[in-house]
């Protein structure tokens, strides 16, 4: 299992959270889609640094198609390429065209889960994708995820169940809710933005390293218990 956190802006925050116990740490890129939290692609560079080898590296971008996406990937190098936009999402070209440019990395592909409709769409990219991220949607936010409530976990359950390749369970999750999560849909992973997350004044966000630490250890008991 796996313990995901996702927002980062700062190689402070990076570093923190890898003491937390996360396994892998992301952040989104200036794409121009006004994702919450995205970094200057320097700034990613910086953090991505300072990470090494202490953790998986995963990049979110959300853009109109796949051309954006090459240059930041080949410059950045990330572990994980992941994808949550609407208008553009993987397809097998594009997976096997970054496995090319940058071997080693892992395509990532965000489901909306909205209905039982999901259920078909994450069975289709499960067949060529990496791992699906099963997120909870917004419409007000310019990608899928970030919308800080969970999702139907039957749904979430079914889809794990079906799917062709490893599974991340997202939406809401936090350090009281992480277990019952796990329990309920046995991911192969868990992650967390919002709920490990601090709102400053200004609106913004930052992440809460003692949120981080509680989340990765429910998180990890909850794993321990259904492997047990």
């Amino acid at each position: 299992m796996i313990t995901q956190i996702y927002s980062i802006q700062t190689v402070e925050e990076a570093l923190d959270c890898i003491e937390a116990g996360a396994d892998y740490i992301g952040l989104a890129i200036d794409t121009g889609a006004g994702l919450p939290n995205q970094v200057s692609i320097d700034q990613a560079k910086r953090i991505f640094d300072a990470i090494g080898n202490k953790a998986k590296k995963v990049l979110i971008c959300v853009t109109d198609s796949d051309e954006p996406i090459y240059e930041p990937l080949v410059y950045l190098k990330p572990d994980v390429i992941h994808l949550c936009g609407y208008d553009f999402r993987a397809t097998k070209e594009f997976v096997r065209k970054v496995k090319e440019l940058v071997p080693g990395i892992e395509v990532l592909q965000a489901i909306g889960v909205e209905d039982e409709s999901s259920i078909e769409e994450a069975i289709y990219y499960s067949s060529f994708c990496d791992t699906l991220i099963l997120d909870s949607v917004d419409r007000n936010i310019n990608g899928i995820g970030a919308a800080g409530f969970t999702n139907d976990w039957d749904i979430d359950a079914k889809i794990v169940e079906l799917a062709k390749c490893k599974v991340i369970l997202a939406g809401g999750l936090s350090p009281d809710n992480v277990e019952e999560a796990i329990q309920k849909v046995r991911p192969w992973g868990v992650d967390s933005f919002t709920k490990t997350s601090d709102i400053l004044p200004d609106g913004s966000s930052r992440k809460n390293q003692e949120k981080v630490r509680a989340f990765v250890q429910n998180a990890r008991k909850a794993f321990t218990e259904i492997n047990d």
